[in-house]
């Protein structure tokens, strides 16, 4: 059993100590209001859920552990996700050990390579489907759903979550690139190799032998790695296991929900925006030729794609960092630099809206004009690369809960017609 194990062991207990006494003491106290909008506009902003692997602050965007993001640009996901389970940062031995720990697990079964095998090359089957669909197979091989059946303690269930989490986590790059190689025809399938690190492996897996491919997917996989719990992925798979479903049942349905152009999809349509303005341009436009072409698109009732986020209230520093890397290693090419010209031109144009609370960019909005800078031009396949990160996000939260026996979710629902006679009588009416 690696020291993963033997770390969590040791915080658990204190950690289980920590949350009675948070109920104890103030299990009763209101520390939120919720309004009709909130209820009907999705939920929005509900203080509901308990996440302690990242937090999304508007003012300063995605913090892991306490640690804003910028901190972390140079961190492996390896060693982000340890930080995600134990507040701490791995030593170098640790990381070394959790690695070799991944690495002993990297087999991907046999049936799932049949079971790809029935997608055709061909057909018009999203790759999001396929990695799904090869995650939720793989369900026969839980531990967790083993030990349940056997009659595991609750104390250790998450032990065994954990150990399904780490064959997710050694399998998922494999299986993923290798539906990238199949859908667009790039070859044959790619075995892993033992002395990369786990980003690094997984970009050689989808066929590209670049150093600097290699960073931008280490880079890509910290920054998409997790967003609090209450997106739609985190949000899904949190929900499902809280039914005691299996690691594989609970990821496969969190990427499902990842899948969605609201969430995760949205990568690929702010690249096909930039596209379109190049092919339009026949380059990289003017600013003011840029500038007219956003208010056309604004006036026309559609958006820039990218530009507009449910919490932040600046600038995505995981923008920041992407924009960073691009002005770093392809400051001369032209997708990227429309990226670039299109920062520093629609945020003025969308502060005159006045309904538009967030002007800025968010992630989107640079991280697929790297990919295609460096050859990945399927744009389909953005959200794969989304989900092998997010799955490093959605196994700690997972794990965790399982530590700290988080109890089913059962919010309470309510009819409109209760709702008009809650608000009539909040008015006094």
């Amino acid at each position: 059993m690696s020291k993963i194990f033997d770390k969590l062991s040791s915080i658990i207990p204190s950690l289980r100590a920590e949350l009675k006494e948070l109920k104890t003491q103030y299990g009763d106290q209101v520390v939120d209001h919720v309004t009709v909008d909130q209820i009907v506009g999705g939920m929005r902003g509900i203080r509901s859920l308990v996440c302690d692997t990242s937090e999304v602050d508007p003012n300063y965007g995605l913090i892991i552990r306490g640690h804003k993001l910028e901190e972390l640009g140079d961190k492996l996901p390896e060693e982000i996700f340890w930080l995600m389970l134990t507040n701490e940062f791995p030593s170098k031995e640790e990381l070394s050990d959790l690695q070799q720990d991944i690495k002993s697990r990297s087999k991907v079964p046999h049936y799932i390579w049949k079971i790809l095998d029935q997608f055709e090359e061909k057909d018009d089957h999203h790759p999001m489907v396929m990695l799904d669909t090869a995650i939720l197979a793989m369900e026969r091989e839980s531990k967790f759903r083993r030990a349940y059946d056997a009659g595991a303690k609750k104390d250790d269930y998450w032990k065994y979550v954990l150990e399904d989490v780490l064959d997710i986590i050694a399998n998922v790059g494999e299986i993923a690139a290798w539906i990238y190689r199949k859908k667009y025809q790039k070859g044959p399938r790619l075995s892993p190799n033992p002395s990369f690190d786990w980003a690094q492996d997984y970009a050689r897996m989808l066929g590209f032998n670049h150093d600097e491919f290699d960073q931008l997917m280490r880079l890509y996989m910290v920054l998409h790695c997790d967003h609090e719990s209450g997106n739609v992925s985190a949000h899904t798979s949190h929900l499902v296991a809280s039914a005691l479903s299996d690691p594989y049942y609970a990821i496969s349905a969190g990427l499902n929900g990842l899948a969605g152009p609201l969430h995760g999809l949205a990568n690929q349509e702010c690249l096909a925006w930039v596209i379109g303005i190049y092919e339009k341009f026949n380059g990289v436009p003017t600013k003011e030729q840029l500038h007219q072409e956003a208010t056309e698109t604004l006036a026309a009732g559609r958006v820039i794609p990218g530009y507009g986020h449910a919490v932040l209230r600046v600038v995505d520093p995981r923008f920041k960092m992407f924009k960073e890397f691009g002005h770093k290693y392809c400051a001369d090419d032209p997708i990227f630099q429309i990226v670039a010209l299109t920062f520093d031109t629609v945020p003025d144009i969308l502060k005159q809206i006045q309904k538009i609370k967030d002007p800025w960019p968010n992630v989107d909005a640079a991280s697929g004009a790297l990919l295609y800078h460096y050859g990945l031009t399927e744009f389909q396949y953005y959200t794969v690369l989304f989900s092998v990160s997010r799955v490093l996000g959605m196994g700690a939260q997972m794990v965790l809960a399982r530590a700290l026996g988080m109890p089913i979710e059962r919010p309470k629902s309510v009819t409109t017609k209760w709702l008009f006679e809650a608000g009539k009588k909040a008015k006094g009416q």
